[in-house]
């Protein structure tokens, strides 16, 4: 548990709450609910081991933030409860509920216990991965989609690791049941046309055969876009980008625009996942809303983006 003023709020509540959920409960000594409610949600705080944070805050102490908050709700009474997930406010509830209806309320924003084991073998995965250990961090993967065979992040970045280790049978297996959503999903969609492109760059031609095709006719769309699918297949990102932007220069609409849909699925592979942020400096602002970390722009991936708008448009 933690208190909350306007010099901790930022870091302690918007930027917490980026990697566990806060339940932040807004009270004042006077009020006769909110020590019922009180004991009740450090009782739960405890039974929930580490799946949510409660913070509390002082509306008397704090009035600008309470304010701010209840104007936001349109609550005017305490105890107020706001759960705070990924930097913001996402829900709340008023008065001392009983404990049932509490944790119903929390359940619909907590991970479940399976859900955080399933995150805490993925964050061991990632380490393994940055320290080399390609076949532990795929066995930690492996064992957190099992816990949490639902979590599609978690098979999405299974599947991304199997792709480079080069197990593209493995990663089509895993990829399956994210293949509905590969329309509405864009890093969905980017796995896939991944693993189509290793399994076409099993059965294309050598490099030197597609370049002697190429130099032949130019406007040898399939070659070229076989060769990008083959370097995309050997992870050679930039040079299978510079290769579809051949084929979008001659014809931005070729072949149902599958140039641009393996070029902009490449930009996908490329971009940083957005990185959780560490504690941060208090700073003395209040910002409801938050704010997320922001990425540092790559300047490959910015160059190409721009010579696929300036092809396009």
């Amino acid at each position: 548990m933690i208190d909350i003023t306007l010099q901790n709020f930022e870091a302690e509540l918007i930027h917490a709450s980026m990697r566990t959920p806060v339940l932040l409960d807004i009270w004042a000594p006077w009020c006769g609910p909110c020590k019922q409610l009180g004991p009740l949600l450090e009782k739960l705080e405890t039974a929930y081991a580490g799946r949510f944070t409660l913070a509390k805050l002082d509306s008397d102490a704090q009035p600008e933030i309470a304010g701010q908050l209840s104007q936001a709700f349109g609550v005017r009474s305490i105890p107020f409860c706001v759960m705070f997930v990924g930097g913001q406010p996402v829900d709340g509830f008023v008065g001392a509920l009983p404990e049932a209806q509490i944790r119903a309320f929390l359940d619909k924003h907590v991970p479940s216990p399976d859900e955080l084991a399933a995150e805490e073998e993925a964050e061991e995965a990632e380490q393994l991965a940055a320290e080399g250990d390609t076949d532990a961090a795929l066995a930690k993967l492996a064992e957190a989609l099992a816990i949490a065979p639902h979590d599609d992040a978690i098979r999405a970045d299974y599947v991304k690791r199997l792709l480079e280790a080069g197990r593209s049978a493995d990663a089509r297996r895993v990829w399956e049941p994210l293949a509905p959503k590969a329309i509405v999903d864009a890093r969905a969609s980017a796995l896939g046309l991944w693993i189509e492109a290793c399994e076409a760059a099993a059965a294309a031609r050598p490099l030197a055969a597609l370049d002697a095709a190429i130099a032949a006719a130019k406007r040898d769309f399939d070659a070229r876009f076989e060769r990008a699918q083959v370097l995309m297949a050997a992870q050679r990102f930039t040079d299978a980008m510079d290769e579809l932007l051949e084929i979008l220069m001659r014809d931005k609409a070729w072949a149902d625009q599958r140039a641009r849909k393996l070029y902009v699925a490449i930009l996908e592979l490329m971009t940083r996942a957005q990185p959780k942020p560490a504690a941060a400096e208090a700073k003395g602002t209040l910002e409801i809303a938050g704010k997320a970390a922001a990425v540092a722009g790559d300047p490959v991936l910015d160059g190409y983006r721009r010579k696929l708008s300036m092809v396009l448009f």
